[in-house]
């Protein structure tokens, strides 16, 4: 005789797999499951999945019980989908998510449990945005610090190409979870992103309701494989074969990961995008970043706009990462610089007209000449996420405080008394650094760059000496090298939030940073 125990033990797996898939034919999005995260209020979230066609599906929206509402919609004959907006919903949960397909005489029913409601931000890039937590500074303290972010739910996309653009995802390496050691610390570049992780738990700090992270990112991979086809063409990028690149590790082949890692979610209702990639496009295409990121972005916002019936802000926040620096034996101008520049458009500072509702957290005072993941891969991620969070809150939540750091509005030449004067937007704290700025000095066609020396400085104006230019001075730049500054101490800072200032290029004679792009080299 069997004991009832053991028969319970078997029979019980069998039962929860059957509610869990119901049907072959009838399923959640890959994406939605137990312990997700959907956009709060204003929005309407987006719950969809597959079924037989013409079926009638019912979703239902649950808490203690209660049914809270309810959504009829029918399998679409062409794609075998089906999709319902949910009336928008209050942060907080847990809720309990019900579908129930009806065909006929057949019923079949789905559940997902332990869903919350509040805001979504999908997490994007190459290595720096992949790595995880066990590879930053404090590992282990950092760890052992999720007890109080359970509300801050964690889901991690497996690496994936794909040549055509696909409805769902193929594969996920992590489901929906509450964090815990196991799954921040799963090992180096896998499972959660370090970077997306602590930019969450800021946020979660400041908000007090949950968060929704989406982590993914692939090593090594240029803009173009996350872009789709159509924002390429529109900057015209040449169909090359393959990526000169020291920093190559993934797929480099356009529109790949696009099509696999990114165009899946088009339907759900997201915040919020954060982006940390770069790196690979140094020697690849990088004349064309300037317009290869901000198409990107106004492709990812229209589709993502698009699929989600117009859930999903058309203007969504999306912030970045400017460049860290790293040692790469090359020359002080070995293409960063520009690829930091070409990440504002040009401007040198965001928002701006091309990149509307966009946020910047500069890095590259944050290098890592010892790193053991080498020096590409700074492990300070703290202060990167906590900048981004900075921008976040302002960009996104409308938060009244200091986001970036000092850019000069007025750029003066007193040419009698050898000085160029920067008068800057905001309070500047200064140390004293004489190679850091330069000028761009000009006879009979020909121009060099020359080291502009710190001269006086007051709260908010920088005086520079640029007595070395006997002949034309027509440009100047500041913090234009690959590794501009050691860690935290670049010259100048914003004193209360000690943000950096960003770097620049500017003609003279325009007098304002952003309207120049074309410096002389």
């Amino acid at each position: 005789m069997v004991a009832p125990g053991f028969v319970f033990g078997l029979v019980l797996p069998l039962l929860l797999r059957a509610d869990a898939s119901a049907d072959v034919g009838f399923r959640f999005a890959s994406y939605i499951d137990n312990y997700m995260v959907l956009q709060k209020e204003p929005a309407g979230a987006v719950i969809w999945g597959y079924g037989v066609s013409g079926a009638t599906v019912t979703v239902t929206l649950c808490q203690d019980q209660e049914t809270i509402m309810k959504k009829v919609t029918s399998v679409k004959a062409h794609s075998n989908s089906w999709m319902v907006v949910l009336d928008p919903v209050k942060p907080g949960g847990p809720y309990e998510v019900m579908a129930q397909q009806i065909l006929g005489r057949k019923n079949f029913t789905l559940r997902i449990h332990d869903v919350l409601f509040g805001d979504v931000w999908l997490c994007s890039g190459q290595s720096n945005m992949q790595m995880t937590v066990s590879q930053i500074f404090n590992a282990t303290s950092e760890l052992s610090n999720t007890a109080a972010y359970q509300s801050v739910r964690i889901l991690s996309v497996s690496l994936t190409q794909a040549q055509q653009e696909l409805e769902d995802l193929a594969k996920v390496d992590l489901q929906w979870s509450k964090p815990t050691l196991e799954n921040l610390g799963h090992g180096n570049f896998t499972y959660m992103s370090a970077l997306c992780w602590l930019f969450g738990r800021y946020l979660h700090d400041t908000l007090r309701y949950p968060v929704g992270l989406i982590s993914s990112s692939w090593a090594g991979t240029p803009i173009e494989a996350w872009s789709s086809e159509r924002s390429l063409k529109a900057c015209g990028v040449p169909r090359q074969g393959f990526m000169p690149s020291d920093l190559e590790t993934g797929p480099s082949e356009y529109s790949v990961l696009w099509n696999a890692m990114i165009h899946p979610f088009r339907n759900m209702t997201l915040k919020g995008v954060i982006w940390y990639q770069g790196e690979s496009n140094v020697n690849f295409n990088r004349d064309l970043y300037n317009c290869t990121f901000p198409a990107l972005i106004e492709d990812w916002r229209q589709t993502f706009h698009d699929g989600s019936q117009g859930q999903t802000e058309r203007f969504f926040p999306f912030g970045f990462v400017q460049l860290s620096s790293y040692l790469s034996g090359a020359t002080p101008n070995d293409g960063l610089p520009e690829i930091r520049w070409h990440q504002t458009a040009d401007f040198g500072y965001v928002p701006n007209p091309r990149m509307p509702n966009t946020f910047m957290a500069v890095a590259m005072d944050l290098c890592d000449r010892n790193s053991p993941f080498g020096s590409a891969h700074p492990r300070d991620k703290q202060t990167v996420a906590y900048r981004l969070h900075l921008g976040a809150r302002a960009v996104a939540y409308g938060a009244k405080l200091t986001f970036q750091g000092p850019l000069p509005q007025k750029i003066e030449l007193l040419g009698d008394m050898g000085l160029l004067n920067l008068t800057y937007s905001q309070p500047i704290q200064v140390q004293r650094h004489n190679k850091i700025f330069e000028i761009s000095c000009c006879s009979d066609h020909q121009c060099k760059w020359l080291p502009a020396p710190m001269d006086t400085f007051s709260a908010q104006t920088l005086a520079l000496n640029v007595k070395s230019c006997h002949d034309s001075l027509v440009a100047v730049r500041y913090a234009w090298a690959t590794w501009p500054c050691e860690y935290k101490q670049c010259p100048l800072y914003h004193p209360t939030s000690a943000l950096p200032a960003p770097p620049f290029t500017a003609f003279i004679t325009n007098q304002i940073p952003g309207y120049c792009s074309k410096v002389a080299k």
